[in-house]
């Protein structure tokens, strides 16, 4: 499982021109998937998140986690995030896992993220075109791959 975990003044995410979810300060939450992953992969990944200092302190030091501010979560699936580049110049997905195994490993992954938050875990569409809009602060981009757990 990977994500790319971006801190964000706002973001939202726009599906056939109609806004499905947005958010304020928080973080903009985009989730690969691979068939290997499990339910472990999610819980320690969702707990990394809420924990990740990363919001500035009263010195502006990155001392506060996403638990700490009280901000939002924005969560977009994102097969891309296992492409592979190392042939050609056509990526290859053939890592990201299919939506049988994707989505409810996606789904658990929302709901394991609400059992750490006390705001409401916002999404995207799983398998939709989507527009993602966002105002990344600092900017504050980090990868994490529950593969590198150690």
């Amino acid at each position: 499982m990977r994500v790319v975990l971006q801190r964000v003044l706002s973001a939202s995410v726009t599906i056939e021109k109609q806004v499905k979810s947005s958010i304020d300060n928080g973080v903009m939450i985009l989730l690969g998937i691979e068939e290997a992953d499990s339910q472990d992969d999610i819980e320690w990944l969702c707990r990394k998140i809420a924990n990740m200092r990363i919001f500035p302190d009263e010195e502006g030091v990155m001392n506060r986690s996403l638990l700490d501010v009280e901000g939002e979560a924005l969560v977009v699936s994102q097969f891309t995030l296992h492409a592979s580049t190392k042939k050609g110049n056509r990526p290859s997905y053939i890592q990201a896992a299919k939506p049988d195994i994707a989505i409810p490993l996606y789904e658990a992954f929302v709901a394991e993220m609400q059992t750490h938050l006390d705001s409401e875990i916002k999404t995207g569409e799983f398998g939709a075109d989507m527009q993602v809009s966002l105002v990344n602060d600092g900017p504050v981009t980090i990868l994490i791959d529950t593969k590198n757990k150690e």
